[in-house]
C-alpha cells in the first residue's frame, strides 16, 4: 500500500488494516507461546471450566457458516458468553487463513471456526499487539459494531 493509498483510506479503514495486523501478530505470539484454544468445542470446554484464562476470542465465517444453523447457535452462545465475561471478540471472514496461522503444516484445523487466546499460567506473556486489539474492540463497542469484522492481511 502506498503512502497516497493511507492517506485517503477513512480512519476506520486504516484502524482495520492495522486491527488485521495486530491480530495476526497476537495470534502467532500466542502459538509460539501456547496459548491457544483452537475449535468450537475445545473453546466451549476452555471458557467452562476456566472463563477468567480467556483473553480474546476470534471467530471465523466461511461459506459454511450460513447453511450451518448448528453453527450459528454455537457462536451466537460463544458472543452471548463473552459478552458476560468481559472478553473481547471479533469475526475474520477467512477461515483458511486463519488455519493457516495457527495451524501446523502437518496438521489441517478443519475446525477453526472458533480460536480463543488465553493467558498462561504464569501471566508471562504481555503482547502490545494484544492490546491494540483490545482497544480497537472497545472503540468498535462505541460504534455500536459489537463484534467487529477484521480483515486478515495476505501473505
Amino acid at each position: 500500500m502506498t503512502l497516497e493509498e493511507v492517506l485517503i483510506q477513512k480512519p476506520s479503514e486504516r484502524a482495520q488494516c492495522s486491527a488485521g495486523k495486530a491480530l495476526e501478530e497476537v495470534l502467532v505470539s500466542a502459538k509460539a507461546n501456547d496459548s491457544l484454544t483452537i475449535g468450537v468445542y475445545e473453546s466451549a470446554k476452555v471458557m467452562n471450566v476456566d472463563p477468567d484464562s480467556v483473553s480474546f476470542c476470534v471467530l471465523a465465517v466461511d461459506e459454511e457458516f450460513e447453511c450451518d444453523i448448528a453453527l450459528q447457535i454455537h457462536f451466537t452462545l460463544i458472543q452471548a458468553f463473552c459478552f458476560d465475561n468481559d472478553i473481547s471478540i471479533v469475526r475474520v471472514n477467512d477461515m483458511q487463513r486463519l488455519s493457516d496461522i495457527v495451524g501446523d503444516k502437518a496438521e489441517d484445523f478443519e475446525d477453526a471456526h472458533c480460536v480463543l487466546i488465553t493467558k498462561p499460567a504464569e501471566d508471562s506473556w504481555e503482547d502490545p499487539a494484544l492490546e491494540k486489539l483490545h482497544l480497537f474492540c472497545e472503540e468498535s463497542r462505541s460504534y455500536n459494531e459489537w463484534v467487529p469484522e477484521i480483515t486478515l492481511p495476505e501473505r
